[in-house]
């Protein structure tokens, strides 16, 4: 009988004769080093840049409601073409959202911003 060899690891497999990992760690490893190697589908990209608008709009908008220079954000990361919904108020103004935090472009003394908004309640 020939010795099986964990394809992660290389070390010798004890058990089962279908077993092909030494342990359970290996397996995972293996499986993440696959999963890494493999080109983002477009939902993938897309989620992946909603979460990374997130996380920014959450980072600069500690009080609920402030103001950024549109250049900081783009600058970090951030695009504004994705967006999960928005919301209008009643002056007219469109928010867009990526889940629970809003932006609005303004024009400020000729400076680019973004006016930083969590949704609120009043906001259904």
């Amino acid at each position: 009988m020939s010795e099986r060899k964990c394809i992660s690891c290389g070390a010798e497999i004890e058990g089962r004769i279908d077993k092909i990992f030494c342990d359970a760690h290996c397996k995972s490893a293996h499986q993440y080093k696959k999963n890494t190697q493999k080109k983002h589908t477009l939902f993938k990209t897309i989620d992946l840049q909603l979460k990374r608008n997130r996380r920014l709009l959450m980072h600069f908008n500690k009080a609920g409601k402030s103001t950024v220079r549109k250049a900081v954000l783009l600058q970090k990361g951030f695009d504004p073409k994705y967006f999960t919904h928005y919301w209008k108020n009643k002056n007219g103004d469109v928010y867009l959202f990526c889940y629970d935090y809003g932006f609005l472009a303004r024009i400020e003394n000729g400076t680019d911003k973004y006016v930083l908004v969590q949704w609120q309640d009043y906001m259904e």
